[in-house]
């Protein structure tokens, strides 16, 4: 207020030195200066507004910052972990199948030896069943060439037995009436032979044919018999290829996860801190003039009348 009275005295020295006198109207210089200081006070909330938005932007800039880095570290932490799981995963396949390889080849090469010994015993059966109809063939050959010897043998006898017949009976023929009876005597003894020796003559040849006829008929039920034994045999079991080793597939391509960004944060609008200023003195300036308004000045007639 010193100052301003300073400068308003100033102003009325300066007025006084020009001739002009002013007329000062407290209220609307009030009313002046009220103006002013809203413009800077409207100047100093706007630089105040603007430091904190600027300060606000700047801290959401920076927790923006944060935030994508933590983001990008945690997707980093879960990439590496699912590499590490997959490499895991990956060679615990391998190992599980190189174990489940190696137990099937050891159950093929087991079945495959537990075949062989089947075949194995089922060549002893064919062959213990082989010697057995061979054994059994001689045998029936043994016995038909038995029977057929005793039948040789038989008539052997009987032929030695018709011969003494035939001597007795001719000296029985010839010690008995003679001339025609006797002929006729030794005719009939000798018929008698000849018909008998004829009969085992046919009966030895029919033994014979039988003989051969069981002998055939036992050669093919042994051929029979040595078929069925053949025919039941195991076939010779072959080895299996052995069962092929566990691959792995391609290993997996891996593609880092992108990065994160900050978060886009829209700058701040700035208040102009000139623009209340500016408002408030255009609104002073009307009242600075009314308050310092120049009086007129009086003539020797308007201050004294009648001179």
């Amino acid at each position: 207020m010193f100052e301003l009275n300073k400068n308003f005295n100033l102003l009325d020295e300066q007025l006084a030195e020009s001739g002009l006198e002013m007329a000062f109207d407290p209220f609307t210089a009030i009313s002046a200066v009220a103006s002013i200081a809203g413009g800077i006070f409207g100047a100093t909330e706007a630089d105040k507004q603007n430091r904190a938005a600027e300060k606000a932007y700047e801290e959401q800039k920076e927790a923006a910052e944060e935030a994508a880095d933590l983001q990008n570290e945690y997707n980093r932490k879960v990439f590496e972990a699912d590499k590490q799981n997959y490499y895991n995963t990956r060679k615990y396949e391998l190992e599980t199948a190189q174990r489940q390889w190696k137990y099937n080849q050891s159950i093929q090469d087991f079945q495959y030896l537990q075949t062989v010994k089947q075949y194995g015993q089922s060549v002893e059966n064919t062959t213990n069943q082989l010697t057995y109809n061979a054994l059994a063939a001689q045998q029936a050959y043994e016995q038909e060439q038995a029977a057929l010897n005793e039948i040789y043998i038989e008539d052997a006898f009987n032929r030695q037995g018709m011969l003494v017949d035939r001597i007795t009976n001719e000296g029985r023929a010839a010690m008995g009436q003679a001339g025609v009876s006797r002929n006729k005597a030794l005719q009939s003894t000798l018929a008698d032979v000849g018909r008998n020796a004829a009969i085992m003559s046919a009966s030895l040849t029919s033994s014979v044919k039988q003989t051969n006829r069981n002998l055939r008929d036992i050669g093919m039920r042994r051929y029979n018999a040595d078929m069925q034994a053949r025919a039941s045999m195991m076939l010779r079991p072959e080895k299996l290829p052995d069962l092929l080793t566990p691959t792995q597939a391609p290993e997996r391509i891996w593609v880092e996860p992108m990065k994160v960004l900050p978060q886009a944060i829209g700058a701040p609008r700035q208040q102009s801190v000139f623009a209340p200023l500016i408002s408030g003195l255009e609104t002073a300036a009307p009242a600075i003039g009314k308050a310092f308004t120049p009086k007129p000045e009086l003539k020797p007639s308007d201050s004294q009348p009648g001179f």
